[in-house]
Order: structure tokens, then sequence, then C-alpha cells
């Protein structure tokens, strides 16, 4: 017994480290997202996607990193959008950038993983938004995008509704002063809390499977896992099985970065990684939900063109970086190496969850309250 519950207070440990390392730069991630959130309208964003020319996909690119990073509620937009009169493969393009280039994810990529992993999320995502749609365009014919469409139209619901239904965004006057006014900081406020709820379950649960994993899996079983001995090969192999692990774990959107990072350090490639962290969109849970919204046929697209689309873009990132010299030599994420100091990581929490403590008081004595009962 003691044996046992050695490991779990490791993993205990592990996770509570990891999530205070994290702190700060989820506060400022979320408030960065939620002040562009509460300058641009929800409202106008269908008509900015008429299809899926270059210009229609790089507009829902841009639109999906400033949107929230919550994964149910960014397929929940996408639907909104589709019922709306946007292109179908456009509103997946969305889909993908707003969970995959947000400002929050790159902040916590860099100070947990290193700039290395947050600079090839970014010039991934793209590419495999490029390589979605034109997968989509080449093998998915018009009568299934109509039926997807039909069956889109039947409002079945999904996750997180209500919050991606949200729109409280300011959009008269010079952009500072629309951030700055009292609607402005309200809207923040809003924004910040409810992205907040809408995320903290799986954020807390990619901790606890990070730590769970470091604490019990030996490293003998990742290193096989990954092909570390075949160091070709694995930089294939990496691509392949890290959205298949993301998969099975159920974690989405921030959440899987702990866990990146535990798989960084036992052995998996560096496209291993980057594939691993895009595949927070086609776990069990928002699979289930793509079969209410679209139907089971196009659910089975979207599942076959993502995968694809995350493994080409993660080989490309592989050997693009590793030409460049930019793949780390070291595996050092701060997975067991996190502690609780007085250092500049506990100065900065505490700094970050004074102005998190303000936005909640804001939020709540402009009816917020209210709001988080209806999100569904």
């Amino acid at each position: 017994m003691i044996g046992f519950w050695s490991p779990v207070g490791e993993a205990l440990y592990m996770a509570a480290a990891m999530a205070w390392e994290i702190l700060w730069p989820l506060v400022l991630g979320f408030t960065l997202s939620a002040m562009v959130q509460a300058v641009v309208s929800k409202r106008a964003m269908s008509k900015l996607l008429p299809d899926a020319s270059p210009k229609a996909l790089a507009v829902a690119t841009a639109l999906g990193a400033a949107s929230s990073s919550c994964s149910y509620a960014a397929v929940a937009l996408a639907r909104s959008l589709v019922r709306k009169g946007a292109d179908f493969i456009a509103a997946m393009a969305f889909e993908l950038a707003s969970t995959n280039l947000v400002a929050e994810l790159g902040i916590v990529l860099a100070v947990l993983m290193g700039w290395e992993f947050t600079l090839a999320e970014f010039i991934g995502g793209p590419i495999m938004v490029a390589i979605m749609a034109l997968l989509f365009r080449f093998l998915v014919s018009e009568n299934l995008v109509r039926a997807a469409r039909e069956q889109a139209e039947k409002g079945l619901a999904g996750k997180m509704e209500g919050h991606a239904e949200m729109d409280m965004s300011v959009t008269e006057g010079p952009l500072l002063q629309r951030i700055f006014s009292e609607k402005g900081r309200t809207a923040i406020s809003h924004y910040f809390v409810m992205d907040w709820a809408a995320i903290w379950k799986d954020i807390a649960l990619g901790l606890l499977l990070a730590g769970v994993m470091a604490a019990f899996v030996p490293n003998g079983f990742w290193s096989a896992l990954f092909l570390q001995g075949h160091p070709t090969l694995a930089k294939l192999w990496g691509p392949v099985i890290g959205p298949l692990v993301a998969v099975i774990s159920f974690v989405c959107s921030v959440g899987n970065v702990p866990l990146a990072a535990v798989l960084w350090n036992g052995g998996i490639s560096f496209g291993g990684v980057i594939s691993f962290l895009f595949a927070d969109l086609i776990v069990l849970p928002i699979l289930n939900i793509y079969r209410r919204y679209y139907g089971l046929k196009m659910t089975g697209a979207i599942l076959g063109i993502f995968y694809l689309s995350m493994v080409l873009a993660a080989l490309a990132v592989e050997f693009g970086f590793q030409a460049l010299g930019l793949v780390p030599s070291q595996r050092h994420a701060q997975v067991v190496e996190a502690a609780f100091r007085w250092n500049y990581t506990t100065f900065l929490n505490i700094g970050f969850l004074v102005l998190a403590a303000a936005l909640v008081v804001r939020f709540f004595r402009t009816g917020g309250s209210k709001m988080l009962k209806e999100m569904a």
C-alpha cells in the first residue's frame, strides 16, 4: 500500500506544481483572448466566410485565433456559422484555428515546453488548415455537405451552446476606447470568466493525467511506444501516434499541454508533440457532438480529414524544423522540475491573480451569475 500511495502523492504534487507553473500564462492568455473577443463581433463572422477561397480561409483562421480556446465552444460556434450561411470548409478552418492558434495556448507552451513548440504550433496550424481545405475540396461531395447542413439545421444540442452564442462585443469607436470603456471592461470580464468556466475541467484533467503518467508510467514504456531506439522511424511514427494518444486521453484545448510535456520527456518526436496538440478536435466526446451536428457520414469525413491533416502538418513541421536546427536537443519540459519557490513565477502568479480577481468581481457585479447558470 505504501508503494502505491507514494506515486499517488508524487502524481498529485506534479499536477499541482505544473498548475502553479502555468497559472500566470493562463490568466494572461485568457485576458488577451477576452480583450480580442470584446472587439470582434460574432454576428458579422458568417458574412466574412462566404466560400472556401484562400482569402476566406485566411479570414476564418484569423477569426479563429481571436476566439475562445474551448474546443466544445469552437465546435458549437462553427455549427452556428454553418447555420447562418458560412461555407462549411471555412467553418472547419475557423474551428481548427480557434483551438490551435489562440494566445493562451502559445503562452503556456512557451513557458512549459519552450518557444520552439510555440513557433511550431503557430506555423503548423495554418499548414494544417490549408491541407484540411484541400482534402475537403477533393474528397467530400456536395451532397454530403448538403446533408450535413440539413442535419445542422435541426439544432440538436451539443455542449457549450450558450457560450458559443454569447456576443457582447463593442464595435463602436477606436480600438483602445472600446477596450477601456465601461462596456468594454464588462465584456472583457464576461468573456474571461466564461472562457475559464468552459475549460477549467479540461485543464484540471490534463494536469492530473500528466501527473499520473509522469509518476506511474515507466520511461521504458514511452521509449518503446515512440520507437526512441529508431530515430529516423520515430520521426515518421510520432505524428501518426500523437493524435491517437490524444483521442483516448479525452483532454481538450490548453489542457493537453501538460500531457504533451510528459510525452516529450517520454521520447515522442517533435512532430509527434505537435500532432498530439492539434488533435483536441477529434477526441471521443467531440466526435459524438459532430455526429449530432452533422450526421454519421460527415463525422467520419471530419475524423479522417482532420487526422490526415494533423499528421501531414506535423510531419512538415518535424522535417522543416529539423532542417533549420530548431528542434530542441534536450527533453526538459517543466514537469518534474516545477516547484514552489519565491521566484519570478510566484510574483507573476500573484500579480495575475489580482487581475483575475478584479475581472471576476466585475463579472458578478454586472449580472454574470445569471449567464453562468444559462451556459450549457
